[in-house]
């Protein structure tokens, strides 16, 4: 059995009659005032102290992973890097080549810039030749890389880069005028001249020698390796 001591309520006069209530009196000493609100500020404190707390530990994290993850990204372009180095001292010497390449393109194109196919000018006045005539000796003489042609001794023909002097023999004269004709009208080929016709005779057999020339133009050039001009 228990016992339960209600303290009675005292109201004032007043508040009993329903009429307004008397001031309140705050009779606790200004000692424990002050100590109520260092409680609440110690407790504000260590709220806000913990905050700071949770947010230096989440830079800290926040810093952690960057810096994995920067250090993998460096890891994996120095791996790339290594590999591309390997790669290329596999092909050190492609330069090197291509350079070795160019100069013997170069020479070989310079070398070959004044060459002529001569077989084909050879056959080409064999065929224009007159009846029962042939030729004995055939000569060039042309511009190298290194070297002018030969000087057209005619004034008004064309500037050539080379010569063909060849002899040819025959039982009769032919009709010059007309071998003439045909030599012009050979490809590359222009301002055939005869320059001389002699009387000799083999096993009691005379015929006729005859000296001719014509020039060559540039035309006549194979370039089979022309110069090629870089792109870009």
């Amino acid at each position: 059995m228990s016992l339960t001591l209600t303290k009675p309520v005292v109201r004032a006069a007043g508040a009993a009659l329903g009429g307004p209530a008397l001031p309140q009196v705050n009779l606790l000493p200004p000692e424990v005032k002050a100590a109520r609100g260092l409680v609440n500020t110690k407790r504000w404190l260590a709220v806000t102290i913990g905050v700071v707390l949770v947010l230096i530990a989440l830079v800290y994290v926040f810093a952690i992973l960057a810096r994995s993850t920067a250090e993998n990204e460096l890891a994996t372009e120095q791996d790339q890097t290594t590999r591309l180095q390997a790669e290329v001292s596999k092909y050190a010497e492609v330069p090197q080549v291509l350079s070795n390449l160019d100069r013997t393109e170069a020479a070989l194109t310079l070398g070959t810039s004044t060459e002529i196919m001569w077989k084909g000018y050879l056959d080409a006045i064999a065929a224009v030749l007159p009846p029962n005539v042939s030729i004995d000796t055939f000569n060039v003489s042309q511009a190298t890389p290194w070297t002018a042609a030969q000087p057209v001794q005619d004034f008004l023909a064309a500037p050539s880069v080379g010569i063909i002097t060849f002899t040819a023999r025959t039982s009769t004269l032919p009709d010059n005028a007309a071998w003439l004709d045909a030599l012009a009208t050979i490809p590359n080929l222009s301002n055939p001249t005869f320059s001389a016709a002699a009387v000799t005779a083999q096993d009691g057999e005379p015929y006729y020698t005859v000296s001719a020339s014509v020039q060559v133009q540039s035309g006549a050039f194979a370039l089979r390796f022309p110069q090629t001009t870089p792109e870009g």
